[in-house]
């Protein structure tokens, strides 16, 4: 496929994200926020990432598809080998109250999964970068990602947990989900797991990193990943250590259920 290149696709999401970071430190005009929907917020700064990517990203790969979390979706994607998957700013809340725990992410998807990703948090000097089958890197060093083999005591991001789970042991969350799954690739925690629709934009890069660094990263039923469908949606993942992976799909597994079930 011409135009596949890492480097390339590695200034593109630098380019943008500082960008961003110039307007997250104040500079140039206020960032103008609005609702999408009910709690949920979009900027000024999302869309003029998403449009400078779709434009460079675009001339890259010229045949892939393009599915973006700011961009409306056409389903001329899932005739594609290769899609764009990209959410200009993932952590949006963190982005607009001035908190760093924001991201651009981009990945380069072939026939349903990842072949590159790259995660930039320029406000954290983070740059998680990785291919299939090569490894993944944080700021050019080798990721290991946790081996943790008791769930027990299992490191999670959260700001507070339900009383099922008050065994496991927070640590610092940051709003964007990418750089959540990013934490347990860099040994950082061992868990994260959402019981919730979510959409490829957001776990497509970083499903790749932390899969690359050595996690276990599925929905949260314990299946495997698929991109390029046509709702482009899983209930839920998990990425975490693989040795506690069969212990966070049965903690799991009742909520995810009664969730998924008809009521």
């Amino acid at each position: 496929m011409p135009g596949r290149n890492l480097e390339a696709v590695i200034a593109a999401t630098r380019e943008v994200g500082d960008m961003a970071m110039a307007r997250w430190r104040g500079e140039g005009q206020a960032v103008n926020v609005w609702n999408k929907s009910h709690d949920n917020p979009v900027s000024d700064v999302d869309l003029a990432v998403d449009a400078r990517l779709k434009a460079v990203l675009g001339a890259m790969v010229p045949e892939a598809g393009w599915l973006s979390e700011e961009t409306a979706d056409n389903a001329d994607r899932l005739a594609c080998r290769a899609m764009w998957c990209v959410d200009p700013i993932d952590g949006t809340r963190d982005f607009i109250r001035g908190r760093p725990g924001w991201c651009v992410s981009v990945a380069l998807v072939v026939e349903g999964a990842p072949e590159l990703g790259v995660l930039y948090a320029p406000a954290l000097d983070e740059l998680w970068v990785a291919q299939r089958g090569k490894g993944a890197l944080l700021n050019g060093e080798t990721l290991h990602a946790s081996r943790r083999t008791s769930f027990d005591g299992a490191r999670v991001p959260a700001d507070s947990l339900p009383k099922i789970d008050r065994d496991l042991v927070m640590v610092t969350k940051p709003n964007s989900i990418a750089l959540r799954m990013a934490l347990v690739a860099d040994d950082r925690a061992d868990l994260v797991a959402t019981l919730r629709w979510g959409f490829e934009w957001d776990v497509a890069a970083a499903a790749l990193i932390a899969t690359e660094a050595g996690a276990t990263v599925t929905d949260a039923f314990g299946q495997p990943l698929i991109f390029n469908t046509p709702r482009a949606q899983a209930f839920g993942v998990i990425a975490c250590a693989p040795g506690i992976h069969t212990a966070v799909v049965d903690r799991l597994h009742d909520r995810a259920v009664a969730l998924t079930s008809p009521s």
